[in-house]
Parts: C-alpha cells; sequence; structure tokens
C-alpha cells in the first residue's frame, strides 16, 4: 500500500506511522528524517537542503520534493508522513506516481479537537532521540528518562498554548487544500483521533484491511 499520513501537531501521527509499520510491513519515511539524512551523508541535494535548514528556512519546495522522490522511486509501499504539504507537492507526487504506473491507496487523516491537541502538547516530553511521550498519556518507565535510549528528558520551548493554537491555525489553513483534493480523489478516509492510541490504530487498520481486500 502507498499512504499518505496527515494530522496537526499533537495528534499521534508519528505513533500511528510506526504502528502501521510494524503490523502491516510498510515503511514509514518522514521528512523531516530524510532530509536529516541527506544532510549528514553530504549529498548533493542534502548540502543544498542544509544552507537553508542552518539559517532556519523552509527547505524549498524543488529540493524536498527531489528528495521524497529519490527516496520512494523503488519503493511499492510507503507511508508518507510530512509530504506532501502543499496542493503543489501532492500534484507532483500524483504525477510522478503516473509516470510509474502507481497510485496513492489512501490518505488517513487523524482528525482532534483543537483543545485535546493544546492539552496534549504542552505535556510533551522529547528526547534527543527523538523519542515523544506525555506526562499523561503515555509517561516514560523512570520519570524524566528516554526508554530507549536512557536520555534526559525535556519540553521544547514551542510546547505551550499559545504557540500550539498558532500551529493548528496554520496546519488547518495548509491542509483543508490537500483534504479536500483528496476527498475528490476518493482516497481520503478520516480517522477520529480522540481516543486512546490503541483504539485510533484499530479503526486504522480497519481502513487499511478495507483496501487490502
Amino acid at each position: 500500500m502507498r499512504l499518505i499520513l496527515l494530522a496537526p501537531p499533537g495528534a499521534g501521527k508519528g505513533t500511528q506511522a510506526e504502528l502501521i509499520e510494524e503490523k502491516f510491513g510498510i515503511e514509514h519515511i518522514s521528512t523531516g528524517d530524510l532530509l536529516r539524512e541527506a544532510v549528514e551523508k553530504g549529498t548533493p541535494l542534502g548540502l543544498k537542503a542544509k544552507r537553508f535548514m542552518d539559517k532556519g528556512e523552509l527547505v524549498p519546495d524543488d529540493i524536498v520534493v527531489e528528495i521524497v522522490k529519490n527516496k520512494i522511486r523503488d519503493l511499492k509501499e510507503f507511508i508518507l508522513d510530512g509530504f506532501p504539504r502543499t496542493l503543489e507537492q501532492a500534484k507532483i507526487l500524483d504525477r510522478f506516481l503516473e509516470e510509474n504506473n502507481e497510485k496513492l491507496d489512501a490518505v488517513i487523516e487523524i482528525q482532534v479537537p483543537d483543545e485535546k491537541l493544546v492539552e496534549r502538547s504542552t505535556g510533551r516530553l522529547s528526547c534527543k532521540c527523538g523519542e515523544v511521550y506525555h506526562e499523561i498519556y503515555n509517561p516514560p518507565r523512570l520519570e524524566g528518562i528516554c526508554d530507549r535510549c536512557g536520555g534526559k528528558l525535556y519540553k521544547r520551548e514551542d510546547d505551550n498554548p499559545e504557540t500550539m493554537y498558532s500551529r493548528i491555525k496554520t496546519y488547518k489553513m495548509k491542509t483543508l487544500p490537500l483534504i479536500k483534493y483528496y476527498f475528490q480523489k476518493g482516497i481520503l478516509r478520516t480517522i477520529n483521533g480522540d481516543q486512546d492510541i490503541e483504539r485510533v490504530f484499530w479503526d486504522i487498520e480497519k481502513e487499511l484491511n478495507k483496501i487490502k481486500s
């Protein structure tokens, strides 16, 4: 299956992507991870991206698109996380897949009420290794310590109510055209994300099993 995962900040998108990868064996592709990997390897595209990342600027669409295309070119199954971010990127992705006689199977949209997103994010605990926890919903086994690497957990500076509402507003403005686009194509699957992690995944799993059957 070729999937896209859409969700606002704090909706648990990364967790659900990992569960899908584990259950169905579909590779989870995070745009952020791809960019960092390209920079670390010093690839031509990575070096171009680094110039923008070092200045705290958004990496231009053409660079992001090429990095994603290079990654999925030989993959029959994938979950895209963080891409596409714009309608133009979505159309470029469709054209690329069509050129290879392929298409997207589904776009999974996870919906969570704004107030719940803020509640989740303000309790979030992060680790430098990439693991994310929550003080209430997903606490580490040892307080303040990452289960995976033993590193010290911290709260991001932007995990506060004012910043979160701003991020949610930006997400909605950018994502609405994508949601409309994929709805019109008949591949949008909307999931209630205002449930516990297991229930959300159960609903996603039901939708993916429909596609497989």
